[in-house]
């Protein structure tokens, strides 16, 4: 490892704050969600290509995602850089700062690439917030020839291990009869009280699950008009679980109550999937510690208390780590009491302590890259693809 190269990573990430920081607020002050990120996706790549980087649009056929890459050597490590919005919330969950600090590693690491002897990739990954972006992308090869991948998640506290919960996404749709809900009640099938049903099942279901199962959803059409009997009602589900085997087991036990719904009512019942499954995490022991060092040294402090839990929140992230040796760390953006998923996180995402993070994030990840590339046993347990 070179003093002389680790020092010139530093120097050409700091030249790169200004541009690595007007990309994080660009995003943030236009924040599109899943799988409509074409602005977003479009000014990630440009950053790139403007830096030297080869990039391909609409990457494996998926229009809002890119692969931007630099380098032949033969270790390939990929950067995922996320970039949609929450309905309603902007980036309540700081996907600008993903993006943001991945693209700074990459800058940073760019002009050194064959000195390092490898292939840097930038994916950018789409639809994380329930679409499964990187699930679809895996299915369609996009990781082919990868050796390890990193990302760094903003929360409100630095947090070095990511262990998500397995998460299923389920679009709920009951379909009755409307009917004058004063004068013929009698003729219409409640769609709504199907819904109700189905939420009460689930509700004294949650006394015999376990404790650390969480099953939450809302309503997404409650009716057409409050003088109608519901016809149609539709919302968004979700069920956490340790692992997808235990998240297999439970399912069955959450479809029935919606099943219940149904059967009392009357109505139909369609439940379908918005995803695959996102997985839990395979952290990889090595490349968590060599980042999790180059991350103290730069300042960051690691919490274990009770703000640190955003690193229990599902990624597709996971998916990738099954079968890529992976890290997925939480670095902290000042922002409480505010967490992710509130309009308060959201703003404090484009705050100066979330562009400090995005600069230690993108130094810490861009040197952690190095690490591994200039250890020789390190490089070689990646390409022969051997997992801790």
């Amino acid at each position: 490892m070179s003093p002389t190269l680790e020092q010139s990573i530093l120097v050409m990430g700091d030249r790169s704050q200004k541009r690595v920081l007007e990309l994080s607020h660009d995003l943030h002050r236009n924040p599109e969600i899943a799988w409509e990120e074409h602005e977003s996706a479009a000014r990630v790549a440009a950053e790139l290509d403007d830096a030297g980087f080869t990039v391909e649009s609409d990457y494996v056929g998926l229009s809002t995602a890119f692969r931007a890459h630099r380098g032949s050597g033969p270790l390939h490590v990929a950067l995922c850089a996320e970039y949609d919005a929450l309905p309603g919330l902007g980036h309540a969950c700081g996907h600008n700062v993903i993006a943001a600090i991945s693209t700074g590693a990459a800058l940073a690491l760019g002009p050194f690439v064959d000195d390092l002897g490898i292939t840097l990739s930038v994916f950018g990954t789409p639809a994380e917030e329930g679409g499964g972006g990187k699930i679809e992308m895996l299915d369609r090869g996009a990781f082919a020839g990868v050796h390890a991948a990193a990302m760094v998640h903003p929360g409100p506290v630095d947090v070095a291990r990511a262990e998500p919960y397995a998460v299923s996404h389920s679009h709920i749709a009951f379909d009755g009869k409307a009917a004058h809900a004063a004068a013929y009640p009698d003729r219409g099938i409640n769609a709504a009280d199907a819904f109700t049903i189905a939420q009460v099942a689930i509700g004294l279901l949650r006394q015999q699950l376990p404790s650390d199962v969480r099953v939450h959803g809302m309503m997404t059409r409650g009716g057409e008009a409050p003088n109608a009997i519901p016809q149609r009602t539709e919302g968004r589900w979700y069920v956490r679980a340790q692992t997808l085997s235990q998240l297999e087991e439970l399912e069955p036990r959450i479809h029935r109550c919606f099943a219940a719904g149904a059967l009392a009512t009357g109505c139909e019942l369609t439940f379908e999937p918005e995803s695959k499954p996102y997985s839990e995490f395979r952290n990889d022991e090595r490349m968590l510690s060599a980042y999790r060092q180059r991350a103290e040294q730069l300042g960051r402090q690691f919490s274990t208390g009770a703000d640190s839990l955003m690193n229990r929140a599902s990624t597709d992230m996971g998916n990738v780590s099954q079968v890529i040796p992976a890290i997925h760390p939480y670095i902290g953006i000042d922002s409480l009491p505010a967490v992710n998923h509130q309009l308060e996180f959201a703003a404090a995402a484009a705050s100066p302590a979330a562009d400090r993070a995005t600069m230690q994030g993108a130094l810490a990840l861009a040197l952690t890259v190095m690490d591994v590339a200039s250890d020789d046993s390190a490089r070689r347990r990646l390409i022969d693809h051997v997992q801790d």
